[in-house]
This record gives C-alpha cells, sequence and structure tokens, in this order.
C-alpha cells in the first residue's frame, strides 16, 4: 500500500544579486526615478499566486511570480520553488516583456548534454534538487534587462495520499520581500462530498489570519483563500521585511458513507477505499533495532523514547519481541509474546537497558526475526486472525557477516516468502538508502528516512502510527473481466487505518452501462466482500456540475499512479524486464507531459546564446482471502412458509400451500423491546425495539409505532449484530465492527454470511436460517414519521421445533380454516371465522406489504387480520414476549 506523503510547496522569492548596500526603506533612489515598496536590490516582485485545482484527491498546482526590474541596469533574478518528492513537474514557461518561453520534456539522456553545456559554459540552468524531508527545490535565474517584466510558471501534479484520516496540502511560505499581490488560491472538488477542511498558518497570528483567510466547504466543493496585505506580510508595523515565513497548511477530508467509491471519466476509471468502523486485526510485530556503536548518544537514546511510546500504543491481543543487533544478535524474549501490562512492563525495563556496541549484522538481524514470526505461526503461538510485521532501524550499512546488499535482499527475500512485510527505517544519512527501499519494496513495505533532528524520536513514532491499526489483510480488488486494461495494483497485503487504497484503469468499452468494483479481504474476525456498482448514466449526471475538474483528470491520474508504480517495481527489476518497466514508465512521462527520474525539462532562455537550457530534473530519495460470494443485486426467496414483520409493526404468517397468510399488530409504547425469535437449540434470537413517530396522538388507536432496532445473536458462535435504521454493528467475539446502509458488503465466517446492499440486509447461518432485513427511509425533516426496519424470516428449516417468539412459534407446520365469510363494517375488507389453536376468532381481510425486493413500492400481499394484538393466534399475550434489552 502507498503510504501519505504531504502535499508541499516552499514559495522562495528571491533577486540573487551583488549588489549590496541598499538601505531597508520603502523608497529608494535610482538615478532619478523613486521605488516603490517591495523592491529588493532593484527587483520588484509584484505578484506571486499559488493557484490549486484539486479534484477527486489529484492536485493540479500553478505557482506564478511576476517581477519587474526597477534597476538602470540588467539584473539576475532567481525563481526557487520547492514542491514535494512525490509531485511531478508538468509544466515551465518563461514570460519575459511578453514573449514566452515553454518547457519540453524529453528523455532524461538527450537533454543531459544539453544541461552539461549550459554549466560548461558558465550559463545559470534550471535544477531539481532533494530539500529536506519532503520537498524537493526547483531553481532557475534569468538576466531581465532593465525596466523589464518577467513572469516565472511552475506546474505540477500529484494525488494526495491519506495519511492519519485526512489529506493535508502543506504549503511553506517564504517569498523574503513584501509581495504587493501575495495569494493562495486552493479550490477542492470531491464528489463523495467535503467532510472537514481546515486551514492555518504557523507564520501568522489568528488575529491577522482571520483577515487574510477565508475557507469554505459545503456538499462537494471546498475553497481557501490566503491574500495578506502588504501591511500584513511585515514582520513589525514600520518594517520592509516580510514575516511570511513557514507553514500554510491546509487538510480535508471527505464523507464515507460507503467505504469504497468509483469514478468514471472519458474511459478511465478510479477506485478509492477507505472502509472504516472495522476492528483492528491483532500484530504480531518484530522490531529488529540496530545497537552498533555508530547509534551511540543521541540516536539510541531517541530511539529508546520513540519504543516506550510506541508500547504505550500496543493492544493486548498484539504480540512482540526486540531482536537487537551489532556484531552479533541478542533478543528479549526467546519467542514472541503477548503485549498484556506485565510483558510491556518488563518490556519497558529491557528497552531502558539498551546500550550501544559492536559492528552492524543487518542480515542475521533481519533473518533472526523473520525466522520468529514464521515459527510464531507454524507453531500456533500467535492468533489465527493476525498479521506479522517486520520493523527494522538501522543507521549504517551492514559491515560483519554478510555484506553483500543484493545477498541479503536474497535471504530476507527466501525468509519472509511474500507472507508479511518489512518496513525499513534509515536513521540519518550515512547509509545505503536504495539498499534499504529496495528490500522493503520487494517485500511488500516501504522505507523511511528518519532524519538526525531533535525530534527523530517522533518521525519514529510518527511512522508506527501509520502501520498500528490494520483493518483487513489479504486485500484483492476485482473488476468486470475482459473489461479493464492496464490496471494499476489492485493487491494490497494490509489496508490500515487512516489511509486509503487507490485503483485506477482504462475500460475496454467506453458505452459500457453499468460497473461493478468487489473488494475481498480478511477482517479481524470475518472474511469480508465489499461492492460498489456504478450507474454509468447517474455518475454522468453527477458529474456534470464538476466547475473545479480540469482536463482529464482521471486519465493523468491514472498515469501518475501507473508511472509510480512501475518506477517502484523497476528499483528490483534487471534485464529484459527492467528495460520493459523503463520504456512503459519514459513513454508515459513523455506521453502525459511528466518530469520523472526518466525525463527532464528543457527551457531555451532568451539570452546571449540561444542554444542555453535550464534543466529540471527529479532525484531520487537516495541523492545527498475471503471465499467469493455473489454480489446481492435483489434477493430471491425459497418458495418455504415464511413470515415477517414491517410497517406499524404488522405481523404476517404466509403459507404458501393454502395461498394465504394471516396477519396481526402488536400495539406497545415505544421503547418497548418484543422477542421475535428464540431457539435455545440453535442459539438464535432475534428481538426488536418499537420506535413511534416524532409526534402521535396518544390515542392508541391512532398511535404509529415501527421497529427501530434489532437484535441477532447467535450464543453458540458469540456472535450478535445491533441493526438500526443509521447503522449495523456486528460483535463478533465482543470485537465489534459498524457497517453504514449504504454500504455494500458481505461478511463471511464459519457458518455465518452476511450480506448488506443499499437498505437490504441478508444474514444466513448455513443452510437453513435466513433472515433479510429492509431499512425503510423517510424525508429526514418529515413533520411526524422517522425512518423505520422491516425484519423478514425466509429460510427456518433449520430451526428447532423449540423456537417460539412471537414469529418464532409459526416456524413449524400449523394449520387454520377460515369460513363463513361475510360483509363487514367496511365495506371493501369482508369479515370471517377463523379456527387456528383451538381457538374461533373473528377476523378482517386486509392486505400489507412484502418489501424484500423493492424497499419503497413492495408487493401487495392479501392477509386475514387477527384483532386485539394477535390474541388467540399467538401463544399466550403478546406481553409474555416483552423482554428487558435486544440482547
Amino acid at each position: 500500500m502507498a503510504f501519505a506523503w504531504w502535499p508541499c510547496l516552499i514559495l522562495a522569492l528571491l533577486s540573487s544579486l551583488a549588489a549590496s548596500g541598499f538601505p531597508r526603506s520603502p523608497f529608494r533612489l535610482l538615478g532619478k526615478r523613486s521605488l516603490p515598496e517591495g523592491v529588493a536590490n532593484g527587483i520588484e516582485v509584484y505578484s506571486t499566486k499559488i493557484n490549486s485545482k484539486v479534484t477527486s484527491r489529484f492536485a493540479h498546482n500553478v505557482v506564478t511570480m511576476r517581477a519587474v526590474n526597477r534597476a538602470d541596469t540588467a539584473k539576475e533574478v532567481s525563481f526557487d520553488v520547492e514542491l514535494p518528492k512525490t509531485a511531478f513537474i508538468t509544466n515551465f514557461t518563461l514570460t519575459i516583456d511578453g514573449v514566452t518561453y515553454p518547457g519540453n520534456v524529453k528523455e532524461k539522456e538527450v537533454a543531459k548534454k544539453q544541461y552539461e553545456k549550459a554549466v560548461s559554459q558558465g550559463k545559470t540552468a534550471g535544477l531539481v534538487k532533494a530539500s529536506g524531508r519532503k520537498l524537493e527545490k526547483f531553481t532557475v535565474s534569468v538576466n531581465v534587462a532593465a525596466g523589464s517584466k518577467v513572469t516565472f510558471e511552475l506546474t505540477y501534479e500529484e494525488l494526495l495520499k491519506r495519511h492519519k484520516g485526512k489529506y493535508e496540502m502543506y504549503l511553506k511560505v517564504q517569498p523574503k520581500q513584501l509581495v504587493k499581490h501575495f495569494e493562495i488560491e486552493v479550490d477542492i472538488f470531491e464528489p463523495q462530498g467535503i467532510s472537514m477542511l481546515d486551514a492555518e498558518a504557523s507564520f501568522i497570528t489568528n488575529d491577522l489570519l482571520g483577515s487574510a483567510l477565508t475557507k469554505s466547504f459545503s456538499g462537494k466543493k471546498g475553497h481557501v483563500s490566503f491574500k495578506p496585505s502588504l501591511d500584513q506580510q511585515r514582520s513589525c508595523p514600520t518594517c520592509t521585511d516580510s514575516l511570511l515565513n513557514g507553514d500554510f497548511t491546509i487538510t480535508y477530508d471527505v464523507n464515507r458513507e460507503s467505504p469504497g467509491n468509483v469514478q468514471i471519466v472519458n474511459g478511465y476509471f478510479v477506485h478509492f477505499f477507505a472502509p472504516q468502523g472495522l476492528p483492528v486485526v491483532p500484530k504480531n510485530v518484530a522490531f529488529v533495532i540496530d545497537i552498533s556503536g555508530s547509534m551511540a548518544g543521541r540516536k539510541l537514546e531517541q530511539t529508546k523514547e520513540a519504543l516506550l511510546r510506541i508500547l504505550e500504543d500496543m493492544q493486548e491481543e498484539d504480540y512482540l519481541n526486540f531482536i537487537l543487533f551489532s556484531g552479533d544478535v541478542s533478543t528479549w524474549k526467546e519467542h514472541l509474546v503477548q503485549a498484556t501490562p506485565e510483558n510491556l512492563q518488563e518490556a519497558r525495563t529491557f528497552v531502558k537497558s539498551m546500550e550501544d556496541k559492536g559492528m552492524t549484522n543487518i542480515n542475521d538481524g533481519l533473518l533472526r526475526g523473520i525466522s520468529m514470526l514464521n515459527k510464531a505461526r507454524e507453531e500456533h503461538r500467535i492468533p489465527e486472525r493476525s498479521t506479522s510485521i517486520v520493523i527494522m532501524l538501522t543507521d549504517g550499512d551492514a559491515n560483519v557477516g554478510e555484506s553483500r546488499p543484493e545477498k541479503i535482499q536474497e535471504n530476507v527475500r527466501n525468509a519472509i516468502g511474500g507472507k508479511f512485510p518489512l518496513y525499513n527505517l534509515g536513521f540519518g544519512n550515512n547509509l545505503n538508502y536504495n539498499f534499504l527501499e529496495n528490500m522493503a519494496l520487494e517485500n511488500h513495505g516501504f522505507a523511511r528516512r528518519i532524519y538526525e533532528d531533535s525530534d527523530a524520536d517522533l518521525q519514529l513514532q510518527g511512522f508506527y502510527e501509520e502501520v498500528a491499526n490494520p483493518l483487513l489483510t489479504g486485500v484483492e480488488m476485482e473488476y468486470p473481466e475482459n473489461a479493464i486494461l492496464d490496471l494499476t495494483q489492485n493487491t494490497y497485503q494490509h489496508f490500515y487505518d487512516g489511509s486509503e487504497i487507490v485503483v485506477a484503469g482504462r475500460l475496454v468499452d467506453e458505452d459500457m452501462n453499468s460497473f461493478k468494483a468487489d473488494v475481498k479481504g480478511h477482517g479481524a474476525t470475518n472474511d469480508l466482500t465489499f461492492t460498489e456498482e456504478v450507474d454509468m448514466k447517474e455518475m454522468e449526471k453527477a458529474l456534470q456540475e464538476r466547475d473545479y475538474i480540469f482536463g482529464n483528470y482521471i486519465e493523468r491520474l491514472w498515469a501518475y499512479l501507473t508511472i509510480e508504480q512501475l518506477l517502484e517495481k523497476r528499483k528490483n527489476a534487471h534485464g529484459e524486464e527492467k528495460e520493459n518497466l523503463t520504456a512503459r514508465a519514459l513513454d508515459l512521462s513523455l506521453k502525459y507531459h511528466f518530469v520523472t527520474p526518466l525525463t527532464s525539462m528543457v527551457v531555451t532562455k532568451p539570452e546571449d546564446n540561444e542554444d542555453e537550457r535550464a534543466i529540471a530534473d527529479k532525484p531520487g530519495e537516495a541523492t545527498p482471502v475471503s471465499p467469493a460470494m455473489s454480489y446481492l443485486t435483489s434477493y430471491q426467496p425459497p418458495q418455504n412458509p415464511y413470515y415477517y414483520v414491517d410497517g406499524d409493526p404488522h405481523f404476517i404468517i404466509q403459507i404458501p400451500e393454502k395461498d394465504d397468510a394471516l396477519c396481526f399488530n402488536i400495539d406497545e409504547a415505544p421503547g418497548t423491546v418484543l422477542r421475535l425469535i428464540q431457539d435455545a437449540v440453535t442459539g438464535l434470537t432475534v428481538n426488536g425495539q418499537i420506535t413511534g413517530d416524532k409526534r402521535g396522538s396518544p390515542d392508541s388507536k391512532t398511535r404509529k409505532t415501527y421497529f427501530g432496532k434489532l437484535g441477532i445473536a447467535n450464543a453458540q458462535m458469540d456472535f450478535q449484530v445491533e441493526v438500526t435504521t443509521e447503522k449495523i454493528t456486528l460483535w463478533n467475539r465482543a470485537v465489534p465492527s459498524t457497517f453504514s446502509w449504504l454500504d455494500t458488503v458481505t461478511v463471511t465466517q464459519d457458518g455465518l454470511s452476511m450480506m448488506i446492499n443499499r437498505k437490504n440486509m441478508v444474514v444466513s447461518f448455513g443452510d437453513g436460517v435466513t433472515f433479510v432485513v429492509v431499512l425503510h427511509q423517510v424525508w429526514k425533516k418529515h413533520p411526524v414519521h422517522r425512518d423505520f426496519l422491516g425484519f423478514y424470516v425466509v429460510d427456518s428449516h433449520r430451526m428447532s421445533a423449540q423456537t417460539h417468539g412471537l414469529l418464532g412459534q409459526f416456524f413449524q407446520p400449523f394449520d387454520f380454516k377460515v369460513s363463513d365469510i361475510r360483509p363487514g363494517s367496511d365495506p371493501t375488507k369482508p369479515d370471517a371465522t377463523l379456527v387456528v389453536k383451538n381457538h374461533q376468532l373473528i377476523v378482517t381481510r386486509g392486505s400489507q406489504k412484502d418489501y424484500r425486493k423493492d424497499a419503497s413500492i413492495g408487493t401487495k400481499v392479501v392477509c386475514w387480520f387477527v384483532h386485539n394484538n394477535g390474541e388467540g393466534l399467538i401463544d399466550g399475550v403478546h406481553t409474555d414476549y416483552i423482554v428487558p434489552n435486544l440482547f
């Protein structure tokens, strides 16, 4: 899975001139001209704008700087922008006195000679290089004649990654001088709807920020604007230098009524997947820690502080061990141990006692940790539904034992065998980061550099928080067979809470009418299948309002993601495979005008030598199973007797062999819980809680009541489901999973299947017991009515003869006879005599609705209505079925 990189932008606008001695005052005379405020060394940067359009997480960013040379002689103007390491530059243009010089993306080798020629001639050449933790720095400069204007415009794009439950745009603003027109404009369009949006600046007080900053969101659109005036930019009321020097951060997230979201535009699709409400899968963690001599002092102390914090976050269901390596290998325990309070206290003591010593034996340290995880699984020391992780921290290269990087990679790859991920943390710069990254990538993990700084312990803890809460393992994203081309990665070992899986691809047939996506994964207690189905015509209508959308954003998102993944695969490929991956990534980079590690941007600059070029290069970091379930479109009930309660609450007992049905109402106060089914043999119970209209008559004859909650439990399986009109919560061995009615999901485990498909839920206990729950929704602002539930028993033949309850008592065969049909008080509803259970009753012909196939219209069911709360039809009286609570 791809992990969160924050979109970042540092804007540093410089005039790099040799002149000095200019006083810091708002005006200065050069010859006979007075200079306006904001001029530094003869250069006035009069406009700086950052314009971002974010559409479905894909950000299109344009940074524009306009300057004029106020001096009497030619001056050099520099344009510096720091952009995210995960971003691809897509364009750069230089405009001088109205003439624009565009950039062109070329294969790196083709551009390299032009770059070297420019440098050898002492000319200034544009360059992108790594800068800090998350940024790369783009720099270009140009000579500008006296009185001339110059405009720099840089465009870059990237996919925003979800990190700890939100998307973050991190803009580090640093203009270095006062700018007459300084603004940041961000427009966000998210078809799922925006759930939160915030913006803050570290370099300006809230009072000043409030008047310069506007932020708003409604529905699918969000907007942030930051426009500080000249006075708001001053570091003090009379100063001419800028206080705009720090972090400007925008965070947002989207509505997640459904765990997934599929969008299709112009023959390309993107699938975002981020389920919520699932229990955390227990994890087994082998911490493989470098304690060699080079870790001495601050690095080891910060590592200890981070590990102590991580121990605070361990859950009791987790298992762990520490493997320490220097010249040799030692362990805290012989095998993995559970994270009980007693063991965690002992672990804290062990961590505090760690001391540095000796050399660096990465190979043996990793193999010991991997072997420990494999052995724990083989010997059943860890829960069956748990996941294993290796986290390795080192600050140097292997220098004892097996020290060849390629051999260590081979040993680790063979030992893990694809069973679990490896995460490598490289502490500082004195190490082979490429080796750590390649080894992690080929074992389904990733590498992260930990920077030697005062917050190194927080960096380590922050990494751990990303992988601390796996919600699913073995995630598989499935799409219509033979309908998709050029699919990006669609299998992931883990889905971690707060992150997001993104898959994109190309449709074979752009005119297909519908599109279905299934996501399968193993949860903490169940196997789950989530399904998204898209009606193409509805999708087209929904996306017509996209005011903010730029071009074919999904196609560009697909290209970005494909290139990113091809480049990752390329790192561990060899020979012909590497050549093919390189060729594909290069072709896409050139086609979509992306500056990647395989391409460079070339800009012809209008100086003395027409051949002089500015080159933008992209550096690298190392530079200084679930069972198949069919999709539920509609439930086709078997032709058995079936029983249900729906409406006010209307109980219907339908007997197909008699081609007739009996029905009755239960009139009880809201809040009352009724026993619907109880079977002591199978352990199954179903209870329902009555809800009422928002306001109703105190007269029970006119009061409307319904079922607002249902509790379904199986004592033998230690399983409970609480169904409300808002959500569905499943407890498996006291571990909760929460689902929305908008989800399309399948949960499976031994003897159980639960399927939710937008207002319709099916629960099956093996072959022979099947319940359907239907959600009825009314207009939210309706003055009287509220949402309610219908409950249907469509298969009960495996329930025992001891089953009872308002519905359960009818699961065993019973007979009834209707006679003496005669006119009733309502001419349209005849009365009759019903003989049932040795009772003779007066009943009235009526009708109810069966909503299993259509929750809004329903199918008419004619029945004989038994009055007085079913008296004479049900065993005993209805108050015998009142119970204290849902479970």
